[in-house]
């Protein structure tokens, strides 16, 4: 007799590591695009969209 394990007709998805993938996908692409051998703290934290330590949270 031969047990054969069901297919999960539901999917599972980790947002966190979509997120995460689809920043490294963004980076990829600036890298490949970028003229130097690496990429500047400044351009990664614009491709990542990083607010600077002094606006963050600064909403009034």
């Amino acid at each position: 007799m031969r047990c054969v394990a069901g297919l999960r007709s539901t999917t599972v998805q980790d947002h966190v590591a979509l997120v995460e993938i689809e920043l490294c996908g963004e980076l990829m692409i600036a890298a490949s695009a970028a003229d130097g051998e690496r990429l500047s703290p400044d351009l990664i934290d614009e491709v990542l969209k990083v607010e600077p330590e002094g606006r963050a949270g600064s909403g009034g």
